[in-house]
């Protein structure tokens, strides 16, 4: 029999489970198991996968990856099925999936998966529900879920990662806007922050959104972000979720943190090592990473990273195989997992 602890337990505490025999972490709401499905055991550390995007000249298919342990640079992993731009991606411990591949950017509802442990192109994966790009993808380590996309909309729907096939609905976010790059997780809640509105011209907002990955619902809200910007990218770890770059029209290099578990406003981080919009983030237990992006007419093939649980500015991690911006990417170590 389980006794309620004295003391509420910090998120990021362990115990572990006489009755299970399992180690458990406390994610900020709920004592979960840690699997021994670790980034560590399936690929030397928490992988990164980034796929597609725009150069400046053409949109592309090359999936690339690297350990998020090390530093240095990307290497190449395999092709996405389709050139594909503004496009989403989101994954659990073993399987990435790609959101719009194939949109050249105009909007797609094609899906396809990879596995992170092994490298290769891109296979089918299913449908979404709506065509859209320019949208946010997140995950617990079962669902993966979309909210937004261009030309702005609510729709959130999502998936079983371990399957293939289409998209369900799930509810719909506060508003309808597109959420670019910027949705992250622990494992019970999915967030999006920021993005733009149309009312007809483009709106950026300071809104961040959650949902309860588990269940279905529409978004509730959970605060602001410390300003209005959209082409934001986000990363989280189980306690902290992190916002960095983009436009208001004006190109910033703004991080801002949010602690999942509870509500309210975004908290300053720091900055990152260049001021751009259409990054890629990514995350691991302990680090951030932001890959990409753009500035006025100038793509970039830069990799930075922090430390999530710190505040501070970012440092440089090493380099893209090729400068652009507007990718997907995901990690097999991310804050939902």
């Amino acid at each position: 029999m389980e006794y309620p602890s004295l003391d509420k337990p910090k998120a990021g505490a362990f115990r572990f489970n006489t009755d299970s025999s399992q180690l458990e972490i406390y994610d900020g709401n709920q004592w979960t198991g840690v699997l021994s499905t670790s980034p560590e055991l399936q690929t030397g550390g928490t992988r990164v996968l980034i796929g597609g995007g725009y150069d400046g000249g053409s949109y592309i298919k090359n999936i690339d990856y690297f350990n998020m342990a090390t530093t240095g640079n990307a290497s190449d992993f395999g092709d996405m099925q389709g050139l594909s731009g503004w496009c989403g991606a989101l994954a659990d411990r073993t399987r990435g999936i790609f959101l719009a591949d194939g949109s050249s950017g105009g909007g797609e509802d094609n899906t396809s998966y990879v596995t992170i442990a092994s490298t290769g192109d891109a296979a089918t994966f299913g449908n979404l529900t709506t065509t859209h790009n320019y949208f946010g993808g997140l995950a617990d380590r079962t669902r993966g879920v979309r909210g937004g996309g261009y030309s702005a909309t609510n729709v959130i729907d999502y998936c079983t990662i371990q399957t293939t096939g289409d998209f369900k609905d799930f509810g719909d976010l506060t508003n309808s806007r597109l959420t670019h790059g910027n949705g992250v997780s622990s494992p019970t809640r999915g967030i999006w922050g920021g993005g733009a509105i149309y009312n007809p011209g483009a709106t950026t907002v300071t809104t961040v959104d959650y949902i309860t990955i588990a269940t279905t619902g529409n978004a509730a809200d959970f605060g602001d972000l410390t300003h209005n910007r959209k082409a934001v990218a986000g990363c989280a770890n189980a306690v902290r979720g992190i916002w960095s770059g983009g436009y208001t029209p004006t190109y910033v290099n703004t991080m801002d943190y949010v602690t999942l578990a509870t509500l309210g406003n975004a908290t300053d981080f720091g900055d990152s090592t260049w001021t751009g919009a259409y990054k890629s983030g990514a995350s691991s237990p302990d680090r951030g990473v932001w890959m990409g992006g753009r500035t006025p007419g100038d793509y970039k093939n830069v990799i930075d990273y922090h430390q999530i649980m710190t505040t501070g500015n970012a440092q440089d991690f090493g380099d893209l195989v090729s400068n652009h911006g507007g990718s997907g990417s995901c990690s097999n170590g991310h804050g939902g997992l």
